[in-house]
Order: structure tokens, then C-alpha cells, then sequence
């Protein structure tokens, strides 16, 4: 069962669509004690990180996911979700994040270093470029993925970089360490190659499922 995790802030009924096509269990809840009980977690998001994790400390959900990640127990954020992962962002001052992956979030510069300059946000398809094997994204092709996104993650650690896309500047698109997993396009957008990536995703879930039943 997977739960997502509702902070007001989310796009909730599309990434629950997209589990409901894929025929697999899952909930919607910002209750902790509900959420708890789930196997494996999706955080989406849309909007700014600094309200975001406001929202989150008021309501302790930063601190329950922190712990969750350090049981080992399997999260998804996608978008604004993904960001959250990180340790802080420039979006409207600088502001921490989750910290459970190294790295920084700053706003595409809407200009190259030859000076032509390119919209902001990025905001379309774009084509994926794998950099290493994960079981998230077995048979996964590296096919184009929809992005709306002003921010990037930027000064990350390259081991935890699992594929990326071009806009001027090299975008973490799918990001992991361990159970901690991201996305910066929204899969739940992006045609096969997003709901393969979600099938994978909830396939891990099951399998810590059935791990612990056998422990």
C-alpha cells in the first residue's frame, strides 16, 4: 500500500490516477498515524519550497518523514517533491529542506554564458539521459518526460544522479540514494516511460512488503 502524502500542496488526484491505471493500493492522507501504516510514501508537489516545508514543520511532517527515510522504508517525491529532498533552496530565501540528499535548489538563470537567453520555466518534454542501473527505472526507456519546473537542483552528489536532461544546464531528473528516490518531471504526466517508472516504484514497495513479512 502506498501513501500520499497530502500537505495541501500536491497534485494529488493525478498521481493517484496514475496508481489506480496501474491497479495498486494506495491512500491519501496528511495524518501521520495513517501514513505510518503505508509501505511506501509519495510526496508530490507544485509551488514554492519555502511554503512547502513551513507547511511541513507546522504540521511535524518533516520530522515523520526524516525518520521514515532512516528506517530504510521506500519515498517517492516527484516535482516540487523532489526539491524537498534536498538539503536547501534560494526560491523566495534560502530555506532547508528534508536533507536526506546532498545538494542545492536554484532558479535557472534564463540566460547562457553566450547570452542568448531561454524560457523559464522549463516547462515541456524532454528527453531522458540514463547514468547509471536502478531498479526504478528497469526497462525504462530513455524516452522524453514532462517537466514544469523554474528551479534545479544543482551541487548534488553525482553517485545519487540516476538520469538527467539538458535545459543550458545539466537537470537532475531522477535522483536516489537507497529508499530515497526522486523525480523531477511528473511521471504521472509522462506517457509509458513515467508509468513504467511508477510500476517499478510500487513493484520495490511491494517487495519490502513481502521482505519484512519473511523476517
Amino acid at each position: 500500500m502506498i501513501g500520499i502524502v497530502d500537505y495541501g500542496m500536491g497534485n494529488l488526484h493525478s498521481v493517484s490516477k496514475a496508481l489506480e491505471r496501474l491497479n495498486y493500493d494506495y491512500f491519501i492522507s496528511e495524518k501521520q498515524d495513517e501514513l505510518a501504516k503505508a509501505d511506501g510514501l509519495i510526496l508530490p508537489g507544485v509551488g514554492s519550497f519555502k511554503d512547502a516545508m513551513e507547511i511541513l514543520r507546522k504540521e511535524n511532517l518533516d520530522k515523520f518523514l526524516t525518520n521514515w527515510a532512516s528506517l530504510g522504508k521506500p519515498i517517492l517525491g516527484i516535482c516540487l517533491g523532489m526539491q524537498l529532498l534536498f538539503d536547501k533552496s534560494e526560491e523566495n530565501g534560502e530555506t532547508t529542506g528534508l536533507s536526506l540528499l546532498k545538494g542545492k535548489v536554484r532558479r535557472f538563470k534564463g540566460v547562457t554564458e553566450t547570452g542568448e537567453r531561454y524560457k523559464v520555466p522549463h516547462m515541456g518534454w524532454n528527453r531522458l539521459q540514463f547514468h547509471q542501473e536502478h531498479s526504478l527505472l528497469d526497462q525504462v526507456e530513455e524516452g522524453h518526460v514532462y517537466f514544469v519546473h523554474s528551479y534545479v537542483v544543482q551541487e548534488m552528489d553525482k553517485a545519487e544522479l540516476l538520469a538527467s536532461c539538458d535545459y543550458d544546464v545539466i537537470v537532475p531528473a531522477v535522483v536516489g540514494k537507497n529508499n530515497v528516490l526522486g523525480t523531477q518531471f511528473h511521471p504521472e504526466k509522462s506517457s509509458s516511460v513515467g508509468m513504467k517508472l511508477l510500476e517499478n516504484f510500487a513493484s520495490m514497495v511491494t517487495k519490502e512488503k513481502e521482505a519484512k513479512i519473511h523476517e
